[in-house]
Formats: C-alpha cells, sequence, structure tokens
C-alpha cells in the first residue's frame, strides 16, 4: 500500500508561492499515479492535480496556470508549487495514489492559509 507524508504548508501572503512535498513508501512512484487534493473547512476533499507515470499532468479549472504537479522518483517525491496563491487556496493539503486499491491511510496533510 502506498503511504504518504506531506510538508511544505504555511502562512503566505496573497499573490505568493509555496513548494509542497510528498514523500511516498510501500510502492515504487515510478509505478504510481499520484495527485495533489485539498480540503477546506466545511467543503469537500477534492483533486487539485494529478501526474501519471508517464509524466501527465491534470489541473482542477481553479488552479490550472498557478500549480504545477511534478515527480521525483530517485527521491520518491511529488512535488505541487503553488505560485499567484489566493486566499480561497486556503485549505489542508494532501497527496496519494490515484488508484484507491492502492492507498493506505491518508496522511495528516499540511495546513496552507493564504491570508494578508
Amino acid at each position: 500500500q502506498v503511504r504518504v507524508v506531506e510538508s511544505g504548508g504555511g502562512l503566505v501572503q496573497p499573490g505568493g508561492s509555496l513548494r509542497l512535498s510528498c514523500v511516498v513508501s510501500g510502492r515504487s512512484l515510478s509505478a504510481t499515479d499520484m495527485g495533489w487534493y485539498r480540503q477546506a473547512p466545511g467543503k469537500q476533499r477534492e483533486l487539485v492535480a494529478s501526474i501519471t507515470v508517464g509524466g501527465s499532468t491534470n489541473y482542477a479549472d481553479s488552479v490550472k496556470g498557478r500549480f504545477t504537479i511534478s515527480r521525483d522518483n530517485a527521491k520518491n517525491t511529488v512535488y505541487l508549487q503553488m505560485n499567484s496563491l489566493k486566499p480561497e487556496d486556503t485549505a489542508v493539503y494532501y497527496c496519494h495514489a490515484q488508484v484507491i486499491f492502492l492507498r493506505g491511510p491518508w496522511g495528516q496533510g499540511t495546513q496552507v492559509t493564504v491570508s494578508s
């Protein structure tokens, strides 16, 4: 099962940037499609960005052009570069495998707060 540990969140002003990291264990990252998700207070968890084993990426319309997902298979790490952050990006960010039956427990996530 895929296990994950997210990091890199914090408090940032509108227009700022953050880079989130997700260290993956339990399965080779090179064989696993991955995604970044987020959950804002009172809302359901949503998929923000995904990346396939071949490197193809997909983004939610709300982050397209501002966020970039990438992977470093040698480091077993998936990244989410977030630029031009907006208050509505405030949420807990999670990563996990895209294929549900490959998933272990969800990680604790990393809090991103965009506020002046």
